[in-house]
């Protein structure tokens, strides 16, 4: 039978001590749901000494029931020559009504000294008694040795002596912190090791990345007997962040054999990364391990017409396993092998033989050289291959479009567009006002299509990003401009390039909404009469 190790999650409180996220309570429960259902078994849900948005977390989570996950509350050992029964810290832990308190105390000399300005025997006496109070009002206690391998490092006779206390006093973990992340693997298997000779009480690790190293430390601590991992989800966390849960949980359960999660829970931590990362309105990279969106994406021809064949030639684990999926990129490094998988993919009729198959690779080329780049944008690449093997019907066309910007002293600028586009042989004029130019040509272009196709109202574009392609010609440079666009069920990406961004703009914008219309079974114009009666058309 596999050996079990616990995951600790910490997102709500050290993952929310990261540079740029801030979470509400709304927001923490939400998450708190999410780890529960994932198979977390420990939910840090932050200090509830500290602030008044902890309080109030404790307080909504008190009634809720959660399936796996045991909610705890995070605290530090009794001020220095005081009672731990009249703390206000520890006493707000029991209150809490969380079922496990975690406690943070000083395992290194100098920070004995130097920090909290006390003595030796001080320090471990705060230890004792802080972990001995929480036991003897019920709670599991968890005992977080705060720099406890750089305590280690520099006197290991008193780190070793601070953890025996909180064993002595009766702590249920002891958790050995890297907390300025600056062990190697090497030295933290080694100190786990020799801690495992010293003590009885499960051991557990908290590992910080500033070296780059918390995922790999801590999966050294538990190959050394550790079996309690605290982490974050996607790595968040104070300085360079914690360690990154999203990596930790696959590599024990795939690579080592593990019991960790269930393996439906692990085939949902790929969504539930991304959720976090939505929550947090955390940019979450593409290439991060596991969940990323390009973690089992595949670009180059060669490496395609290899996991054609079988996908472990450059897969090193199934991408279903965590919920993922693998993707095939078509760009200037394509070769016909991408280009056959993306046509798969649409159920497209190809042929490697064909002449269309080598010229839509030639216009793909083509095109990147131009400045458009399709691994960021499988809308406008899915438009093209359609168009190219099966021909698409016109939705509508261009015929122009005017853009007038305003700007009056003491007054907001005001921008507007002016388009007139032909739907099914028909000439639509409409104009409508923005907050920018795209905007207004967005508002402009919805208002022409909807008494068409009124399922239009439901699409929103969800993200703008402009990049300029050739720097060194300043603003008369080409640019590239990528959308994202959402109708609240499935995302899309489309793009465009030109020397005007306006223009770069309008394509995007454009294959955005024929991507929308084309996707929903190519959808027949509405009934124009039909749409006046029910006020979908603004006279």
């Amino acid at each position: 039978m596999p050996t079990s190790v616990k995951i600790f999650d910490t997102t709500l409180r050290d993952g929310t001590q990261g540079e740029g996220i801030s979470l509400s309570v709304e927001d923490k429960i939400k998450i708190a749901r999410k780890l529960d259902e994932l198979g977390v078994h420990y939910i840090e849900g932050g200090w509830p000494g500290s602030n008044s948005k902890d309080i109030e977390f404790f307080e909504r989570v008190r009634d809720m029931k959660f399936t796996n996950a045991k909610i705890t509350a995070f605290g530090s050992t009794r001020r220095k020559d005081s009672i731990a029964s009249d703390d206000i810290n520890l006493n707000r832990l029991v209150e809490s009504g969380a079922q496990v308190a975690t406690i943070f105390g000083k395992s290194w000399d100098f920070h004995v000294h130097t920090a909290i300005q006390t003595t030796l025997e001080e320090n471990l006496a705060m230890i004792y008694d802080s972990v001995l109070f929480l036991k003897s009002s019920g709670l599991e206690v968890i005992y977080d040795a705060e720099h406890f391998f750089d305590g280690y490092k520099n006197n290991p006779d008193y780190a070793l002596q601070t953890i025996k206390k909180a064993q002595d006093a009766g702590a249920d973990w002891i958790v050995l912190c890297d907390t300025n992340g600056g062990s190697l693997p090497g030295e933290v298997t080694a100190i786990v090791s020799a801690v495992k000779q010293h003590v009885t009480t499960p051991v557990g690790v908290h590992a910080h990345n500033d070296c780059e190293l918390g995922v790999a430390n801590s999966l050294a601590a538990v190959q050394a007997g550790a079996r309690q991992v605290q982490g974050t989800i996607n790595g968040y966390g104070e300085r360079c962040g914690n360690a990154n849960l999203s990596s930790i949980i696959p590599n024990l359960q795939l690579k080592l054999g593990y019991e960790v999660i269930s393996p439906e829970q692990l085939k949902t931590l790929t969504p539930v990364s991304r959720y976090i990362s939505e929550i947090a309105n955390m940019h979450m990279p593409i290439n991060q391990p596991y969940v990323g969106n390009a973690a089992f994406a595949h670009k180059g021809g060669i490496h395609v017409s290899a996991i054609l064949k079988d996908a472990s030639t450059y897969e090193h684990t199934k991408p279903e396993f965590v919920g993922n999926k693998q993707r095939v990129l078509v760009s200037e490094l394509a070769g016909q092998s991408n280009v056959l998988v993306k046509a798969q993919e649409l159920n497209l009729d190809f042929d490697r033989e064909h002449q269309k198959t080598k010229e839509v690779i030639e216009k793909i080329k083509d095109l990147e050289h131009q400045g458009y780049q399709f691994e960021g944008a499988d809308a406008t690449l899915e438009l093209l291959l359609r168009e190219a093997f099966e021909g698409l019907e016109e939705i509508f066309t261009l015929e122009s479009f005017k853009m007038l910007v305003e700007k009056s002293a003491n007054q907001s600028v005001v921008s507007e567009a002016i388009v007139k586009v032909k739907v099914h042989g028909e000439t639509i004029y409409t104009a409508a006002e923005g907050n920018g130019p795209v905007n207004a040509l967005d508002n402009a272009l919805r208002k022409a299509l909807i008494q068409y196709y009124p399922d239009i109202k439901n699409i929103h574009l969800s993200d703008y990003k402009v990049r300029v392609l050739d720097e060194k010609d300043a603003t008369a440079g080409k640019v590239r401009v990528l959308m994202e666009t959402t109708d609240f069920n499935t995302t899309w990406n489309t793009l465009g390039v030109s020397s005007n961004i306006i223009e770069a703009s309008w394509y995007a914008l454009v294959d955005s909404l024929r991507y929308a219309l084309i996707s929903r079974q190519r959808v027949e114009p509405a009934n124009k009469e039909q749409n006046e009666r029910l006020g979908l058309i603004n006279h």
